[in-house]
């Protein structure tokens, strides 16, 4: 029931906003915005335990796949599509379902997300598995389809992770981890696009940043799992390479050069003063760590 979702209930803080100035608007959001990264930490203990789950499940050739409707699908899809120009990901590794599909992301689709079996439809569409671990996110804690899909996938033995913004919420019972940040009733009532919809952008980015790190697409805070496919990229591969390698950026587009444009390879072949074969195969044997690539090439420990 509706009197029963914090995210449902009435603000009394926001009752007469009709009332305020823009000025007055704008601190008031901003106040209970504030609110926020709270009620995120209180999760982390589950956010950090969705995250081992995610990286054990792709290590083992599974995906991550989000499933949504409405801002929470949006949501979903957009943390997938950034996966891949941010840290080199295959284009099937993260995948974001939204209900209604691709259009619904910017026309509401009406009726879908009321419907569980589409969940399930959606899923097989996309030949879910059991090595693959989804994140059904519904802010309400109750959207049919999401569920639904959360079911179909426990059914398969597949690992399911629930994102929801109300506690012991109708996902629970079809999850196998459950990440639960309560931000209480919106500014404006029901309108979890708001405080519910930017916990959900904190804790998705949690998730995938989390993941791409433990898997070794990162070193220290440099994005280093990239190839210099375009213009942004080649200078943030040269400026990076030599940073992590003391060489000028002229040298560093040269090694890039000679990498086809991968940043951790030539970075291995100039600290392990290796070639280019060499240095893919010490980074294959450190399952593409960076940081243990270069302390198993040069046999010491590096800093960063």
């Amino acid at each position: 029931m509706n009197e029963n979702l914090t995210t449902e209930a009435i603000n009394a803080a926001s009752a007469k906003i009709d009332t305020l100035s823009p000025l007055e608007i704008v601190q008031l959001m901003n106040a209970e915005d504030a609110t926020i990264a709270v009620a995120v930490a209180k999760e982390a203990t589950s956010i950090a335990q969705a995250i081992e789950v995610i990286v054990s499940c792709i290590r083992e050739g599974g995906r991550l796949v989000y499933i949504g409707a409405g801002t929470s699908g949006r949501l979903g899809v957009l943390d997938a599509s950034e996966c891949p120009p941010t840290f080199n990901t295959p284009a099937e590794m993260v995948v974001g379902l939204i209900a209604g599909g691709d259009s619904a992301l910017r026309t509401a689709a009406e009726g879908v997300e009321d419907r569980p079996e589409v969940g399930a439809e959606d899923l097989q569409r996309i030949e879910f598995n059991h090595k693959d671990v989804l994140v059904g996110i519904a802010s309400s804690g109750r959207t049919p389809y999401v569920i639904g899909a959360m079911n179909y996938a426990r059914s398969i033995e597949a690992c399911v992770i629930g994102l929801a913004c109300n506690e012991n919420s109708e996902l629970v019972p079809s999850a196998d981890l459950m990440i639960a940040p309560v931000v209480g009733p919106e500014l404006i009532s029901g309108s979890t696009r708001m405080k519910a919809g930017t916990a959900t952008k904190m804790v998705l980015n949690m998730l995938s940043t989390g993941t791409m790190v433990q898997l070794g697409k990162t070193f220290g805070n440099f994005m280093v799992d990239l190839r210099a496919s375009n213009s942004k990229l080649v200078v943030r591969s040269r400026r990076i390479v030599a940073a992590l390698t003391n060489i000028t950026e002229e040298q560093a587009e040269a090694e890039l050069k000679k990498c086809d444009g991968e940043l951790k390879t030539a970075v291995v072949s100039i600290q392990c003063g290796v070639d280019v074969q060499a240095a893919r195969q010490i980074l294959v044997s450190s399952s593409g760590k960076l940081r243990a690539a270069l302390e198993s090439g040069n046999n010491t420990e590096v800093s960063q």
